[in-house]
């Protein structure tokens, strides 16, 4: 394996619905990681996602997940 294949290719986060603003927007509280999505070694064949936690609001969707790329000068 390369350096680059042992760290995260994503970071997913979690954000709960806290409420709504005046103009009925959903406002959200401070986001959390949860998990990250890793590369396979056959790339053709997608990535893998492994969440550390699954948060209930989740379930009942009253948050939103966060995708973002690692960048290559962070810590994995």
């Amino acid at each position: 394996m390369t350096a680059q294949s042992n760290r995260p290719q994503f970071r997913v986060s979690f954000s709960r619905i806290t409420g709504q603003d005046e103009a009925g927007q959903d406002k959200l509280g401070k986001a959390r990681e949860i998990g990250a999505i890793w590369p396979r070694k056959d790339s053709s064949k997608g990535s893998i996602l492994k969440l550390d936690l699954i948060p209930i609001e989740l379930t009942n969707h009253q948050g939103v997940l966060f995708v973002t790329p690692v960048d290559g000068r962070e810590g994995a």
